[in-house]
């Protein structure tokens, strides 16, 4: 069964990206007056073929359908029959630089508009999200540092003193924002409430790295969901959990004198204190709200198999219960944060790409159709509002790649209409020949790099 949600979320996904993509394409060329021949979806032996009486298009369903394109009247592209005089006009390779520029340039732009509709829809409709509510940070961590405590709820940040505060609505929003902070090295300040009123906290972020945003940004400033209630779901037969006697269902409310109400940070605080001692602050069930008993627990020592360093283990499984939030803008706030939100994700994109190409980031973060389409059942199965926000995801990351100057893509097409404007000069087919068969082998090395990451997260090794 999940199998095939998620196929059918994958075909679904496709195939309104790659329809929205090429149809900027054909909507441009035919408002520029070229005659499109055939609109196509998928390549391969057509399976389905309908020819417009009104434009004389003919649009076709291929075999293949892992993407698509759309084929204009090109003198460059008749094998040698001649094209009737009344039609060169509608050729496009007659059309000035810039109407080849837009017609090409169409396709990405039709992704990022597609994606700032699908966040629009998202923001409108309304999604339940946790709230701005933060756990008590690890210490020295920046949060720590600037004087969090756990338990304060972040309603607005500003950059600077003097700046313009912006309304913080949900954990997701704030991520967003201190992630546009981090990105342009800002110092900001984060006004948040608790029981004694409204503080403000200063945040620096002007040593934050790329590498920093790109690991976990929200862990690496020691900001992590907080305010609602740490479990015990589970106990491990042996353990030091079972050995210290605690039961599913008990509250975990301090560990020795440390409020904690986040499993991350409790993980952390556990791993870091391998044979050592601790004392945790424990709500049993049936007991009357605010009795707390103490239970001292000594974790048992292993050996991490990803660092190689003895870690702390208590075997119990943990369950976090955080408050949340109904969040919900009007339309045009909806279209202005599906804006802001698309931009972001593009100039993310687009630096990590770099950071790729420069070594560094790993390659593998690079991801094929057998990861693309099990995101897309996961989000699939999770509800409408996270299978839109990956759809919108997926059509970014679809408008930027595209828009990369490597021959074969559109970037590489509008590299040459540049080439073209400034120089005055047509790029000789001899050139574009050269650099084609290149751009060729850079996306089939490229192909491969995904698939490999694809069977390598499918397999594990």
């Amino acid at each position: 069964m999940n199998l095939l949600i998620e196929l059918l979320a994958f075909a679904v996904a496709i195939g309104v990206l790659v329809v929205v993509h090429e149809y900027g394409h054909y909507s441009v060329a035919r408002w520029c007056g070229v005659k499109v021949l055939r609109f196509s979806i998928g390549f391969g032996k057509p399976l389905f073929q309908w020819v417009s009486p009104k434009t004389g298009t003919e649009w076709t369903i291929a075999a293949l359908p892992l993407g698509g394109y759309v084929k204009m009247l090109d003198e460059r592209e008749t094998g040698g029959a001649p094209i009737p005089v009344d039609a060169l006009p509608h050729a496009f390779n007659r059309q000035s630089v810039w109407r080849r520029f837009a017609i090409v340039a169409a396709g990405p732009v039709a992704n990022f508009l597609l994606a700032i509709v699908l966040f629009a829809l998202v923001f409108a409709t309304g999604v339940t999200e946790p709230a701005a509510v933060v756990a008590a940070p690890a210490p020295n961590t920046p949060a720590a540092l600037a004087g969090f405590d756990g338990g304060e709820t972040i309603v607005a940040v500003r950059t600077g003193n003097a700046g313009e505060s912006e309304r913080v609505r949900s954990w997701s929003d704030l991520r967003w924002k201190l992630l546009g902070a981090a990105f342009d090295q800002k110092r900001i300040v984060l006004s948040a409430k608790d029981a004694h009123g409204t503080s403000d906290f200063q945040l620096d972020l002007r040593g934050i790295t790329e590498k920093d945003v790109d690991d976990d940004l929200m862990s690496h400033l020691g900001f992590e969901p907080g305010g609602g209630k740490l479990t015990v779901a589970g106990v491990q037969p042996g353990s030091a959990a079972q050995k210290a006697g605690l039961a599913v269902g008990d509250r975990l409310r301090a560990v020795d004198g440390i409020p904690t109400d986040n499993a991350t940070a409790f993980i952390a605080y556990v791993k870091s204190h391998a044979s050592v001692p601790m004392t945790l602050q424990v709500e049993r069930g049936g007991q009357a709200a605010g009795k707390l008993e103490e239970v001292r627990i000594v974790p048992q020592s292993q050996r991490d198999d990803a660092t190689g360093h003895q870690i702390g283990r208590i075997g119990a499984e943990l369950a976090t219960q955080v408050p949340s939030i109904d969040v919900r803008y009007g339309p045009v706030e909806s279209l202005q944060l599906g804006a802001r939100r698309t931009w972001d994700l593009a100039v993310y994109s687009v630096r990590m790409f770099g950071r790729m190409i420069v070594g560094e980031a790993s390659l593998k973060n690079l991801s094929g159709p057998v990861t693309i389409a099990d995101y897309a059942g996961k989000s699939a199965r999770l509800g409408p509002s996270a299978f839109l926000s990956f759809l919108a995801l997926v059509s970014i990351s679809l408008g930027v790649l595209n828009l990369l100057p490597i021959p074969v893509l559109d970037g590489g097409h509008l590299l040459y209409y540049l080439v073209e404007a400034v120089t005055g000069k047509v790029v000789s087919d001899r050139w574009q020949l050269v650099f084609q068969r290149a751009g060729l082998a850079c996306i089939v090395a490229l192909s491969a790099i995904a698939l490999f990451n694809d069977l390598a997260r499918l397999i594990h090794f």
